[in-house]
């Protein structure tokens, strides 16, 4: 179990990050990494990257359906069994639409918002496969807040764009 100070935002940065370099690099994903932490106790809850469950699978909705099964509920119904002061860690900013028509990872937090109460990004979502992410805006108009960490950006965008054909 990896153990990080509690509020070291960059521990936990640097842990998303480390799981990012998990996910097979593809031309037509980026590779991020998540992580979700009971604020109270400093426990990490659930960890995940993109495409580490079947399916196009991104890394929060990984750390979501990941937790849903560890306490025997749809992903729809996590909010009835978590603690109510949780914090994501996403290397990049939560989609706010899919190309591949699943629910964008944005909504998915959202219908948390009674448990997550803030996303810590290492950057926003480039605009490369979709044109101006609302996902900041759209969790802060819900009440999350979104707080950037900084100092990884190089080192995000390379995992994250590794396998992208480059010009």
């Amino acid at each position: 179990m990896t153990y990080i100070q509690p509020a070291d935002h960059k521990g936990y940065m640097q842990l998303a990050l480390e799981q990012a370099k998990k996910s097979p690099p593809k031309p037509t994903n980026y590779r991020v990494g998540a992580v979700i932490v009971d604020t109270a106790s400093n426990e990490i809850l659930a960890t995940g990257y993109t495409l580490e469950l079947p399916g196009n699978t991104h890394a929060e909705q990984c750390c979501l359906l990941k937790l849903a099964e560890k306490h025997g509920v749809s992903e729809e119904n996590l909010g009835d069994v978590l603690p109510t002061n949780l914090a994501l860690y996403t290397t990049v900013e939560p989609c706010s639409k899919r190309l591949s028509g699943n629910l964008p990872c944005v909504e998915r937090v959202k219908r948390l918002a009674g448990c997550i109460k803030t996303v810590h990004v290492g950057i926003l979502e480039p605009e490369t496969f979709v044109a101006e992410n609302t996902g900041k805006k759209s969790l802060q108009d819900a009440g999350i807040q979104v707080v950037a960490v900084e100092g990884f950006e190089k080192d995000i965008l390379e995992v994250a764009t590794a396998g992208h054909i480059k010009s």
